[in-house]
């Protein structure tokens, strides 16, 4: 247990909700589990015995992760789901900007192989046959996929995927051969994911990450290029978790991206970002966590006993 940040048979961040007491979490009655694989946290000064993969003994890095990816972004799946994410080796922010590609490749692998252990000993140990959903961040994206590819594609365990929430990472729509994407608010057994940036940004190398990126528009959960105003968002968080921001910011999805205007709160003119990847589910948080409800529910009902 020391090495899951969050466990719903423990007290942990991902049992909080935002608000002031109108939502509650309900994993204690969940018929569905959620496998979350954080962001990279290890972003700071790089240690010195291992400065390409993270210590999962660093109390200090450990409480970050759980102040902010586990609190801002698992407790999204609280009220569907009991959230299980295991601690990993996860590896530091500078192998993405590296031009070694051997490095690159043998520190991703290597925090992989956590994710796939935890994830082995979870299914062994915990599942007993319930549906799953994957959900991801960024780094954690990059493990999702494999996870994916290692357990669900063209296997038994396909039948109990409700949905993967890979969010955060440009992902081609042929990333998995036999997952299909979700094109719309009840799809089950299928992947989504989308990139936050500024509307009318388009970043460096964009059209060879981009061009055939997959693109969900969470305020609609359509893949078209539709715009979908403000007033459809039912709710973002910023740092203030406990307040809830209907109408935070509006989304349309375009070239493989998902564009938004700058988030409408008492400060929000003084924000001058082209990335929002850091709150790519901040902004969306009510409209995610009302989906996975909604996806949820499809699952169940079509595979009643």
């Amino acid at each position: 247990m020391k090495y899951w940040v969050a466990h719903p048979d423990q007290e942990d961040m991902a049992d909080l909700v935002p608000g002031k007491g109108e939502l509650k979490e309900y994993q204690s009655t969940a018929e569905v589990d959620v496998f979350f694989i954080y962001p990279t946290i290890y972003t700071k000064k790089q240690q010195k015995d291992h400065p390409w993969f993270a210590d999962v003994d660093d109390e200090k890095l450990n409480k970050k992760i759980a102040t902010s990816a586990i609190k801002y972004q698992a407790s999204v799946f609280n009220a569907s789901g009991k959230v299980y994410a295991p601690l990993y080796r996860q590896a530091h922010i500078g192998v993405y900007y590296a031009d070694n590609l051997p490095l690159k490749v043998e520190a991703l692998d290597f925090a992989y192989r956590d994710v796939k252990k935890a994830f082995e000993y979870y299914l062994e140990n915990w599942n007993d046959g319930r549906p799953i959903i994957i959900a991801s961040h960024s780094q954690g994206t990059n493990h999702a996929v494999s996870l994916i590819r290692d357990f669900f594609e063209s296997k038994p365990l396909m039948n109990q995927l409700v949905a993967a929430y890979i969010i955060g990472m440009p992902l081609d729509r042929t990333t998995f051969s036999y997952v299909p994407s979700c094109n719309n608010a009840e799809d089950i057994g299928c992947w989504l994911t989308w990139n936050t940036y500024g509307q009318g940004y388009y970043p460096p190398d964009h059209d060879f990450w981009y061009a055939d990126a997959l693109n969900v528009n969470p305020l609609s959960w359509e893949t078209d290029t539709a715009y979908v105003s403000w007033g459809k968002n039912r709710g973002g968080i910023l740092k203030n978790y406990k307040k809830i921001r209907p109408g935070l910011t509006d989304a349309q999805n375009m070239d493989g991206m998902l564009w938004v205007n700058k988030p409408r709160f008492f400060w929000g003119f003084l924000l001058n970002w082209d990335r929002y990847h850091i709150v790519d589910y901040n902004l969306f948080y009510m409209n995610i966590r009302d989906n996975v409800a909604e996806r949820v529910a499809v699952y169940l009902e079509e595979n009643k006993d």
